[in-house]
Parts: C-alpha cells; structure tokens; sequence
C-alpha cells in the first residue's frame, strides 16, 4: 500500500526533470542560435549583401520543412543552424539600410533590440513562474500569424504603408504571445522537443525585433 504514493512522486519526479531538461536544452540552443545569426549578420553588413527581398519566404519556407523533417535527429541541429544562420544574413541589408538611411538608425535598432530582449525575458519569466496553461492561445496565435503574415505581403506587393504597419503590429502582438505559450507548453510538458521549440522561440524574436524597428522607424518620420 506504501507504494502507490512513492510511485506517483517518482514520475512527478521524472516528469519535471525532463521539463526541465527540455527547458535548459532550449535556452541553450536558443542562444547559440542568436548568437551564431548576429555573426551572419556581421558578415551580411561586412559583405554589403543586397536585400533578399520575396526569395527570404522561399528559402525559410524550405529550410523550416528540413528542420520539421529532422527533428528527432542529428540533423534537426544542423538545419536549425542553417534556418537561423540564414535570416542572420537577411538582417544584415536591413540593419544596414536604417544604420545609414535614417538619422537616428542605431538608436533605433538597439531600442527595438532592447525592447525585444525585455519583451522576451518578461514573458518567459511569468511562464515559468505562474505555471498557468496558455494552451488555449494557440488556436488564436495560428489565426494571428497567417492574418499578419497574409496582410504584410499584400501590403508589400501593392504598397500600402498604413496596412504594412498594421501588419508589423500585429506580429509584435503575436510574437509576444508565441513567447508566453511556448514557454509554457515546454514548463507544462506539452512541448518535448527543444530543437522546435528553438525555432518557435527564434521566429518569435526576430518578427518581434523587425516589426518593432519598422513601428519605431515609421514614428520618427524619417
């Protein structure tokens, strides 16, 4: 009889060492990742890369299926460093475009940085410490995401600068909730592969960090 209960504690035991295995698992894939795409950012800005312009979807698109495909293997690391490096190097002509075009550019760019970094700790923070289930957000983040992304190309391909920033804040809106419920499916066992929850994480920073700059450099009126 004496047992069952040492029983239930083992797995609840068990189940929070492998949250937290996946949670420290993230973070550490999540900051290499960052850090390996501001290197090809560098690189970007050193080169005088031109912008990529539509052929950025096409690539993402096809290195997110590899990564998708590869999850559960060696592999999964690979492309998700090849996923991540890559929009480092997209960053690069645009860094460089407000950095050189707009007056006040760096201070700009470190306000939109800075604002994502807090954004990020923030939200990641009250996850993990409140434990609450934000699974129901899901459904709506999807919503969220197609609208933003649907709208911002119509926006692009007919230049409606008004409906590109309505578009820019919307994936401000949606990025900070894709921060919360990710982190929250890894804290509540719902999410049991860090190398997708990276690149949720990763997406989720880097629509953040361009939609602000372009929202901040539209309000500046340069």
């Amino acid at each position: 009889m004496e047992r069952y209960p040492s029983s239930v504690v083992s797995t609840a035991r068990t189940s929070a060492l492998a949250t937290n295995k996946v949670l420290r698992n993230t973070y550490w894939l999540l900051g290499a990742t960052l850090a390996f795409s501001a290197a090809m950012a560098g690189v970007s800005m050193a080169l005088n890369l031109p912008p990529f312009g539509l052929v950025t979807l096409l690539i993402y698109f096809g290195l997110l299926f590899a990564v998708h495909k590869t999850q559960n293997s060696a592999w999964g690391l690979v492309w998700t460093f090849a996923l991540t490096g890559f929009l480092g190097l997209t960053l690069g002509p645009i860094l460089e475009l407000y950095i050189k075009a707009v007056p006040n550019g760096s201070q700009l760019v470190m306000t939109a940085l800075g604002t994502t970094a807090v954004a990020f700790l923030g939200l990641s923070a009250y996850a993990i410490k409140s434990e609450k289930d934000f699974s129901f957000m899901g459904g709506f983040l999807t919503i969220g995401v197609i609208s933003a992304f649907v709208l911002g190309l119509i926006a692009y391909f007919f230049e409606l600068s008004t409906l590109s920033l309505v578009a820019s804040g919307m994936f401000v809106i949606v990025s900070g909730g894709l921060m919360l419920w990710q982190t929250s499916q890894i804290v509540r066992g719902g999410e049991t592969n860090y190398i997708m929850a990276t690149i949720t994480l990763y997406v989720s920073l880097y629509n953040m960090f361009l939609s602000l700059l372009h929202l901040l450099g539209a309000a500046s009126d340069d």
